[in-house]
């Protein structure tokens, strides 16, 4: 006999989809996100509801958490104890909620992130205003679900008499939605709902009369109005949240900042370690002592400056990059009708109002009952007083009480309530003067039962009553505003000397790409000798910078490195210096060709780049100055396997000279070259011809008169004047400057413009390195091929040659 099938044969991804599917619907239509009524997540909800219904009101004494946790994962929410009472404590605290719910006696933790006493040691009740959010639920004001084992029922959603979504804000991430609501003034909210109801086409700007914008619990500064606008009109925005700092002078003419409020949901411990942290890395100069003063008086966190420091200046540093100044991003979601809106101000106002004017309908409908209930009871009892003597004879001739009523109703057309009630009477109210009463209590249920009547027949009345309720709640709970709002984002220009101690260094750079900053005291003691070197490496820049000053490194590769010279490591002249790789990625293959020093990226002056492959390209200095700089970026644009060969600094008034390996020389103006964008790739510097490179590009001024040095690979080295040669255009051939042999051709390995002091060094294959003093060779003409240095047979080809490092004091003349 076949057994019954007992598994569906599914495909995974099905299934998957459909359970994460009905996950999903639960942790967003239950869980995560705050209901568009009352601004309530479920388990806030259950957690109020559950305070009330135990009478753990403001108006009684504190009852112990734990109790409140039990009953509600007991009762409302099948979950774990921790998430309720975290729940619960983020109700009770002043710096997360602006209009606390729920308070606490005890440690509820602190804005400094620490942890709340466990729920066995703290005690909590309702506060008075969120009774306002629970107000009126026994009057069928809300529906109710059944629990989740179905034993007792739960509200759907509070009657909430004022608008919590807004005034407390929310903030929660389910799958595939967030929310970040922000809190407000509960005051300007209630004046934001009732511009509302006067007016429902009220604009923005005319909601934004009356709401300004958020009103955080942490007092602090919010920047840029247009944001918040923007938040009001889509749900979406984006705002500047900064503390509030004041200055203050201190003894010995010196400054602190005294920081007072901090910005929303910023955790103060972190932010005064940070500072603090700053302070000892020498990230920002300037700064003494960090000191938090919060006591129970308030809160103040201390930054003692040194004397002399910009107090204005270390501030900006610190909004800039630290927690005093945060991003709000505004991201509007709410559940409404069972699903996830992105809401705006007027929707959020709306669904507020459609919520009242169901409660206060319910309510009104609710009361009215009962008054016309209590009315019929009163007439009853009005006409029972007036036959009194007949119905106590007729009671008292029943066999019970429901014989008693059965009589009274035949006999005097009482109906069944009333019957009830005059059986129930207690002997004390049949006095002589209770009919007084009576009828006073039957003359205001009229008048109540009017005005009820008049309520729900009018929605004008309706709006009325939720207008006045409001009012009423604005007067007694609505306090003064604590953020203050700034129409204008500050745009924050560090200037650097708030960061760096001015300082004169030497910093050394090396063709392998090894750095390092040294104090001259350092350099001095060495008398500039044994300096640390790998034997195959050579210096490419020795220069005495401010630590202020930057640093540009260019690669062959075409791609450069920013470098602020306070961010370089400090290292003695003795030891070697750190490898460029560890501050800034770069490939193996790439080596350093040049580093150029930077005061200021001005806009007159230009950098002017060599290739390999002939092309040249200028741009403005500007363009290279860096904002991230934790990567090698682009210089410029090198076409297939071209390689860069020098860069150049100029005024742009300079004399440019190509030379090529097989001895061509062009000599033409540097204005002969447009400056172009920092990528692109530039234009055509000399014209060559096949198996032909550029060398070496010089830059000199079109004042000076440098002589022309070639090193060739045969070990010859000849110097030239600049009147052997004609000055013409770009991109031409060139003035041949070797004689071209049959046999052995010299090709040129560096060629270089040169002054007096300068020396030239060069490397032979077998690793040995030679240097000359160039001046010391005579002049020759453009067709000789100078004069042999060392004998190649015996001491290897040259294989590279390059200009000795001066030590170099670049802006000396510059301040000057």
């Amino acid at each position: 006999m076949a057994q019954p099938e007992k598994y569906l044969d599914l495909p995974l991804e099905e299934v998957i989809g459909d359970r994460f599917g009905r996950y999903s619907k639960y942790i967003i239509q239950d869980r995560a996100l705050p209901d568009a009524r009352d601004g309530l997540k479920p388990v806030q909800r259950r957690i109020l509801y559950a305070m009330h219904e135990e009478k753990n009101t403001h108006d009684k004494n504190y009852r112990k958490s734990a109790k409140t946790v039990g009953t509600v994962i007991g009762n409302y929410h099948p979950h774990g104890d921790s998430p309720v009472y975290e729940a619960m404590v983020r109700l009770s605290q002043e710096w997360k909620v602006r209009n606390v719910l729920v308070e606490m006696h005890g440690n509820n933790g602190s804005i400094d992130g620490d942890p709340p006493a466990a729920m066995r040691y703290t005690e909590a009740r309702l506060s008075s205003i969120a009774s306002e959010l629970l107000r009126d639920i026994d009057k069928e004001t809300v529906d109710f679900m059944p629990n989740f084992d179905d034993t007792i029922n739960e509200p759907v959603v509070l009657p909430a008499k004022f608008p919590n979504l807004l005034v407390n804000g929310s903030t929660g991430i389910s799958s595939g939605y967030a929310t970040d609501i922000p809190p407000h003034n509960l005051g300007e909210v209630i004046d934001a709902v009732i511009k509302k109801i006067d007016k429902p086409a009220v604009t923005i700007d005319e909601l934004m009369d009356v709401i300004k914008g958020p009103d955080f619990p942490t007092g602090g500064i919010i920047q840029g109005i247009d944001g918040i606008r923007k938040a009001y009109e889509t749900g979406k925005g984006k705002i500047i949240v900064r503390g509030k700092a004041e200055v203050e002078t201190i003894r010995g003419n010196r400054e602190q900042i005294i920081i007072n409020e901090i910005p929303y949901e910023v955790n103060k411990a972190t932010m005064v370690k940070k500072i603090d942290e700053l302070r000892i890395d020498r990230k920002v100069e300037g700064i003494a002592e960090v000191r938090d003063e919060t006591d129970r008086t308030g809160l103040r966190i201390v930054i003692e400056l040194k004397k002399d420091a910009k107090s204005e200046g270390v501030l900006k540093y610190l909004y800039k990059n630290t927690d005093l100044q945060v991003t709000y991003h505004f991201n509007m979601v709410a559940i409404q009708d069972k699903a996830p809106k992105l809401l705006s101000l007027p929707q959020m106002l709306d669904a507020y109002i459609t919520h009242q004017k169901e409660v206060v309908t319910r309510q009104t409908t609710f009361t009215l009952r009962k008054a016309n209930e209590r009315a019929h009871i009163v007439e009853g009892l009005i006409k029972a007083i007036s036959i009194l003597d007949e119905l106590i004879a007729t009671i008292r001739a029943s066999k019970d009480k429901g014989d008693a009523k059965k009589r009274i109703i035949a006999a005097y057309g009482f109906s069944e309530a009333q019957a009830e009630a005059i059986v129930t009477l207690q002997l004390y109210r049949l006095t002589n003067t209770d009919i007084t009463a009576l009828e006073k209590e039957a003359d205001g249920l009229r008048k109540k039962i009017t005005e009820l009547e008049a309520i729900l027949a009018s929605e004008k009345k309706l709006l009325q009553t939720i207008k006045t309720d409001l009012k009423q709640l604005k007067k007694t709970y609505a306090d003064k505003r604590r953020t203050i709002i700034e129409d204008e984002i500050e745009e924050l220009k560090i200037n650097i000397e708030v960061m760096v101690a001015s300082e004169d260094v030497l910093v050394s750079v090396s063709k392998d790409g090894y750095i390092k900053r040294t104090s001259l005291r350092s350099y001095g003691a060495s008398n500039g000798e044994d300096f640390a070197i790998k034997e195959e490496d050579h210096l490419v820049g020795l220069i005495e910078l401010n630590t202020t000053d930057k640093l540009l490194l260019f690669t062959n590769k075409g791609k450069y490195i920013y470098l602020p010279v306070h961010e370089l490591p400090d290292i003695r002249w003795k030891d070697i210096g750190q490898h460029i790789s560890n501050i800034v990625a770069i490939n193996n293959d790439e080596r350093i060709i040049q580093c150029i020093p930077v005061r200021e990226f001005s806009s007159d002056r230009y950098l002017v780049f060599f290739t390999k492959n002939g092309m040249v390209k200028k741009s403005e200095l500007p363009l290279y100055e860096a904002q991230r700089y934790s990567k090698a970026l682009v210089a410029l644009n090198l076409k297939n396997d071209d390689e860069l060969v020098n860069v150049y600094q100029t005024a742009g008034h300079s004399d440019i000279f190509i030379t090529s390996n097989k001895g061509y020389g062009l000599w033409y103006h540097e204005s002969d070259v447009s400056p172009v964008g920092q990528r692109a790739a530039g234009v055509k510097a000399i014209q060559l011809k096949k198996d032909e490179y550029v060398v070496s590009g010089q830059v000199f001024d079109d004042l000076a008169e440098p002589s022309i040095v070639l090193v060739t690979h045969r070990g010859a080295c000849k110097r030239m004047k600049l009147n052997e040669f004609e000055k013409t255009g770009r991109a031409k051939r060139g003035l041949v400057m070797l004689r071209e042999l049959k046999h052995k051709a010299h090709r040129v390995r560096g060629a270089f413009a040169i002054n007096e002091n300068d020396t030239i060094c060069f490397k032979t294959s077998t690793g040995e390195i030679y240097s000359l003093y160039p001046l010391e060779l005579s002049a020759s003409d453009r067709y000789s091929n100078g004069s042999f240095i060392i004998d190649t047979d015996t001491q290897g080809e040259v294989t590279e040659a390059w200009k000795d490092a001066d030590y170099q004091q670049p802006f000396t003349e510059q301040e000057e």
